[in-house]
């Protein structure tokens, strides 16, 4: 473990006594700099990365701009944790506190995973000569409805891209997103995203009636809840037994009161639950029949679709980006139009009729998930960018 005396250990440690994991020798040390003040897609990327990487011999710290969620709910309990916090988006005082971890703890690589990281890692890459990769998880023009926001993260990150060795692409459309708009040139490695395998809930039983559709996510307008409640709103005036359970923060207070009060508004209470933020998420995917992600855009390769796939809860998903490269529409789960209701509430319908097999969808997606998606096969592409790196120096 670091001793720097900027390190600060908050993660904590199951409880017992872990059985140690045999891992071979280092042959890298890599440090991830990241936001940290919440804990979806991508910080569940940067997690696993953390767990996975040291078996393949690649040493991970991980270093929090925005320490928030990601620090007190993170499971790679046994590496570095350092915390950096910034007061604003160009506070780059804190570049001079990165490039001392770098130089004292050893660290050969650098691996940013938004604009805000990206600026930090690339100016302390440049003072510390070490490379930079950096980690695109949705294209930063794309990524929310606040227009001026886009702008100027799609700036920085333009100008902090000038010191990326390669940039890691999560889909091949987030990659050809890059490629089109000028950010990569040859730089690009398109590494799918990839969660455990895990058991796979239970069949669902002939006889059972009642349908709970479940979504998980961090609420914010592109994710396009509005769209799923008024689906559900469709299928309960069809007289189908469905029920949605929503799993997540919101956020911003004022979106969640935004979207509760359309919730009332389609007199939809007595069958929506908000769980609020949950560590386990596969205890939550155990409870749901289907999982339905209605994104309008702004995704690379969500992470919640890989887990319902490798949790066996078919799929019902939106036609954006990278999607579709995991989900075969109607062979490992059903893919619908962006901002259609009623498109959305037609193939929930059709599994809930019978006229999609529940059981075909689950069989497919739990074996695509096996063979392209999983924990180890992400890491392993990574670990294979990080030796490209430093065998180029």
């Amino acid at each position: 473990m670091a001793t720097t005396a900027s390190l600060d250990r908050v993660i904590t440690p199951p409880q017992g006594n872990p059985v140690p994991v045999a891992r071979p020798p280092a042959t890298a040390r890599v440090l991830h700099v990241i936001n940290g003040e919440h804990y979806s897609g991508a910080e569940r990327v940067q997690d696993l990365l953390a767990k996975e990487l040291p078996r393949l011999g690649i040493e991970v710290g991980l270093a929090c701009l925005k320490p928030g969620l990601f620090p007190k709910v993170c499971q790679a309990w046994d590496v570095p944790l350092y915390k950096l916090p910034m007061r604003g988006k160009f506070d780059l005082r804190v570049v001079k506190r990165l490039v001392r971890i770098v130089r004292k703890e050893g660290y050969d690589v650098l691996h940013a995973h938004t604009p805000r990281t990206a600026l930090v890692a690339g100016l302390a890459s440049m003072i510390a000569d070490v490379p930079m990769v950096y980690h695109v998880h949705s294209p930063t023009s794309r990524d929310s409805t606040r227009r001026w926001h886009n702008r100027i993260n799609a700036a920085v990150e333009r100008i902090a891209l000038l010191w990326a060795s390669v940039l890691i692409a999560v889909s091949h459309s987030l990659g050809r997103h890059l490629r089109d708009h000028g950010l990569a040139g040859d730089r690009v490695s398109v590494v799918a995203n990839g969660v455990p395998c895990r058991r796979p809930r239970p069949v669902r039983p002939a006889g059972e009636r009642e349908w709970t559709i479940g979504t998980v996510a961090l609420f914010r307008p592109r994710k396009g809840i509005e769209v799923l409640l008024e689906a559900l709103a469709k299928l309960k005036r069809r007289g189908l037994p469905v029920r949605l359970r929503a799993v997540g923060q919101f956020e911003t207070p004022e979106y969640e009161q935004e979207i509760k009060s359309l919730t009332e508004k389609l007199a939809l209470a007595d069958i929506v639950t908000w769980t609020g933020f949950t560590e386990n998420v596969d205890e939550e995917l155990a409870r749901m029949d289907l999982f339905a992600l209605p994104s309008l855009f702004g995704e690379g390769l969500p992470m919640v679709v890989l887990e319902a796939m490798a949790a066996g809860v078919p799929v019902v998903a939106s036609r954006v980006e990278g999607i579709p490269e995991a989900i075969r529409d109607g062979r490992d789960g059903l893919i619908v139009e962006p901002s259609d209701p009623q498109d959305l509430a037609r193939a929930i319908g059709q599994v809930i009729c019978g006229q999609t097999d529940w059981l075909a969808l689950r069989t497919s997606g739990l074996e695509r998930h096996a063979e392209r998606f999983s924990d180890r096969s992400m890491a392993t592409g990574v670990a294979d960018v990080y030796r490209r790196v430093l065998a180029g120096r």
